[in-house]
């Protein structure tokens, strides 16, 4: 029997007839209400996913992406600068640091006696350079003194060679006179003595022209005496006059040795390098105190009390925190960088923080494929060269930090850069 004549025997039973029929005429009146609200709900479907597919065909036709992101940052090492004993450590593991916080406490007690000991050396080269100084100046002001008193003898010598030059030229000027009158009373007493062989002058006459000639003859002795004396005293002031200027040679070398010995006294080598011992020792004192180079967190630390490190040794790792320290590097694909540059925006999601979008731009393009830093590069000219679609590491700025969602580096994260 077909369907209509089972419902009507069934509607036709005992029992249960008028309640069927009734159930049926329900079922038959939503059948079609059904297929109306899920037609209408396909629909909706339907534009909502053509609404999204265009959206999304829209953006990504102006954007490149990749998920070989990760979220980054430049770790700082924190390391100790002498070798000394740790005494204190004030800060732990994951522990957030300031710049400038206290973080490591070295032994200062060999740093302590190096200070005094360097002070007291450059103390002392003061001190001395002092002393040296005020020695040199005297030195210079007492050859100065001497020079100016050889100088002042110049004049006075010169002088004695005048007035001596003068005395020789008037005693030569005698000298003829003398020589006349000597040769005068020579002749006369010649004369005299002829005549007096003669008889025709008196013994007397002989005599006096006799006195006449030895007195000339003293005279001229006296004036050649005078001459000689004269001619030894411009000699000697000549002398004088020399001796003079080497006096005034000497004086002024004696000035130059001072003033050599007075710079010799002021200069500051001496004294500059106990300063810059001083410098060194007051540095390293300061390095028994490490502080904190960046504000973020202590990553990783290696740093006991008690344990003894050397210079360069890495006590901790400090991550920044912040803007501008955090940023991502995403590895795009070298078909995707045709039109990518800096400064463009970049929508940035992370793995760990579902359905938030930080937003941030293009800072650099790495100059070298990943391929190129590795140990052992490709050789494309070997012969059994396979093409790979290379990778550029990409930095991205990241221009939105929140607070709520802290990033951290090595986080995975997906990168989409507006290119167009």
């Amino acid at each position: 029997m077909d369907t209509r004549e089972a419902e009507k025997s069934t509607a036709t039973s005992p029992g249960n007839g008028r309640s069927t029929a009734a159930a049926g005429d329900v079922e038959e009146r939503n059948g079609p209400r059904k297929r109306v609200i899920f037609g209408t709900i396909g629909a909706i479907v339907a534009v909502l996913l053509i609404v999204w597919g265009v959206k999304w065909f829209l953006y990504a036709r102006v954007h490149e992406g990749t998920d070989d992101a990760r979220i980054d940052a430049d770790p700082v090492a924190v390391t100790s600068k002498i070798n000394e004993r740790i005494d204190q450590v004030l800060v732990d593991t994951n522990q957030e640091v300031k710049k400038g916080q206290l973080l490591i406490v070295l032994d200062k007690s060999v740093e302590e006696d190096q200070m005094r000991q360097a002070q007291a050396q450059f103390d002392l080269a003061t001190a001395n350079q002092q002393t040296s100084t005020t020695q040199g100046r005297g030195g210079v002001t007492q050859a100065q003194a001497n020079a100016q008193n050889a100088q002042a003898q110049v004049p006075v010598a010169q002088a004695g060679v005048a007035q001596a030059t003068a005395q020789l030229r008037a005693a030569q000027a005698q000298l003829p006179a003398a020589q006349a009158a000597s040769e005068r009373a020579s002749a006369d007493y010649q004369r005299a003595s002829s005549l007096y062989a003669t008889g025709d002058v008196s013994k007397a006459q002989l005599d006096a022209a006799r006195a006449e000639a030895a007195s000339a003859s003293a005279q001229l002795r006296a004036a050649e005496d005078q001459i000689n004396v004269a001619a030894a005293n411009l000699t000697a002031a000549q002398q004088r006059v020399g001796a003079a200027m080497a006096g005034v040679d000497a004086a002024s070398g004696g000035v130059t040795t001072a003033e050599g010995k007075l710079a010799q006294a002021s200069d500051p080598s001496q004294v500059e390098a106990a300063r810059a011992q001083l410098s060194i020792a007051k540095q390293n004192l300061g390095y028994t105190r490490i502080v904190s180079p960046i504000d973020g967190f202590v990553g990783e630390k290696s740093a006991e009390v008690g344990q003894t490190v050397q210079a360069g040794m890495t006590l901790m790792t400090l991550i920044p925190d912040g803007a501008g320290k955090i940023y991502v590097t995403a590895n795009f694909k070298e078909t995707q960088l045709g039109d990518m540059k800096a400064g463009q925006p970049v929508d940035i999601t992370v793995d760990a923080y579902k359905g938030v979008t930080f937003h941030g731009h293009v800072v650099s393009i790495n100059p070298a494929s990943q391929n190129t830093y590795a140990l052992v590069p490709a050789q494309n000219a070997t012969g059994n060269f396979v093409k790979v679609t290379q990778r550029i590491p990409v930095r991205i700025s990241i221009d939105d930090m929140k607070p709520s969602e802290p990033l951290r580096p090595g986080m995975s994260v997906e990168a989409y850069v507006k290119v167009r």
